[in-house]
């Protein structure tokens, strides 16, 4: 396997911190070429120093004087700013993108990479909610691979090497519930950030931690399915299963279910995207079937956990509604996350918002965008109310 020069869109979050762990594990084969953090120059000054890249990228352009002083004595190129993020994603200098940055903001860089014939490792799902139909006929003109780092996706991507010709009947996401699984509503007008920040199973950054106590984050990734494994809503199947062993399932048309097991550590998946179609040695802790879990499944509460309704509702209406979808929720997350309105006003919120924007059946990308800054707006403007 020759070097494989990765682009790390997100640098600083949870999923970018991890694959600077696979990378620094693998020097042999792997670089980072490209770092981008939205706010967080600190640790961005501490990747670069410690990693070398090509070049780094401050989305707060308040913060650009700190990080190009910082690295004075480098060779590092340094540029902030929005535009910055795509104009990197357009430098000729690496294999592969990891596009994590959180939310809408990595839209307009991956379709950049993909534009200029780069593969993507995918850990941001709101890219496929937003402009799934655009992100992945651009990827097909262009004969640009897409390699899933969510785990679930990740899942049924390993279950799908060597079935290419198998049709599939229906994928199973499964979900672990997230901290409030069982909960009901008179427990939930109470949950405050940090109850909902605390997940029983993953370490992951606070805006999916979130999304995934509210399951709108199972939503999202009904909807990422759809685009990444061409597949119609009724194919999409989600299940409650509150060990998170295994990752994902696919059944196939003879009734065959295939599944993909492991402990729950974003590493794996994130190594697995990196270096496919190799599977390459590590440390990481093993499942032992010495010690087994007891494995559980059950249905979704879509009653109390509404975001996955709404989510839902989405995937099968289409068109530009799981843009509307995904602007509303990311508003209402970040207004929760501080504290300026409850845990069940996110799905009020969002709710108000899908029945308010307008409905695009067959969007352009400029469409989509009008849409997201349409929704952000009125989501906004409830929370002034």
């Amino acid at each position: 396997m020759s070097k494989k020069r990765i682009a790390i869109f997100g640098s600083t979050g949870s999923i970018g911190t991890q694959a600077l762990e696979v990378i620094k594990a693998n020097p042999d084969l792997f670089s980072a070429e490209i770092l981008t953090a939205q706010t967080n120059d600190e640790l961005l000054i501490k990747q670069a120093l410690r990693f070398n890249p090509n070049m780094v990228v401050i989305g707060d352009e308040k913060k650009y004087t700190t990080v190009k002083e910082a690295l004075a004595q480098t060779d590092i190129k340094v540029f902030a700013g929005e535009e910055a993020l795509a104009e990197a994603a357009a430098v000729d200098c690496y294999d592969m993108m990891l596009a994590a940055i959180v939310g809408y903001a990595g839209l307009k860089p991956t379709l950049q990479a993909i534009e200029l014939g780069k593969a993507i490792a995918l850990a941001n799902k709101e890219t496929l909610v937003v402009a799934g139909d655009i992100v992945m006929k651009l990827a097909a003109e262009k004969r640009v691979p897409i390699i899933p780092v969510d785990s679930e996706h990740s899942a049924i991507f390993q279950c799908l090497v060597g079935e290419g010709r198998n049709k599939i009947e229906k994928i199973i996401l499964t979900a672990s519930g997230g901290p409030f699984l069982g909960k009901k509503p008179n427990f939930l007008v109470n949950v405050k950030r940090d109850h909902a920040l605390q997940h029983p199973n993953w370490a992951m950054g606070a805006k999916i931690t979130i999304d995934s106590a509210t399951l709108m984050n199972k939503g999202l990734e009904m909807i990422e399915a759809k685009w990444l494994f061409n597949l119609q809503a009724h194919q999409i199947q989600v299940t409650i299963h509150p060990q998170s062993i295994i990752h994902s399932m696919i059944q196939f048309e003879d009734g065959s279910i295939k599944a993909q097991m492991g402990l729950p550590d974003m590493k794996l998946p994130i190594q697995y995207a990196l270096a496919f179609p190799q599977r390459i040695a590590n440390n990481f802790p093993r499942y032992d079937f010495k010690k087994p879990n007891t494995l559980t499944f059950e249905d979704p509460d879509l009653k109390t956990f509404r975001n996955l309704q709404l989510a839902t509702d989405a995937l099968y209406k289409g068109g530009n509604m799981p843009c509307i979808l995904n602007a509303a929720n990311e508003i209402a997350v970040f207004t929760f996350l501080r504290n300026r309105i409850g845990f069940l006003d996110i799905t009020e919120l969002v709710e108000q918002t899908m029945h308010k924007i307008a409905f695009i059946e067959k969007p352009t990308l400029e469409e989509y965008f009008e849409t997201d800054g349409e929704a952000r707006s009125f989501a906004a403007s409830l929370i002034h109310m």
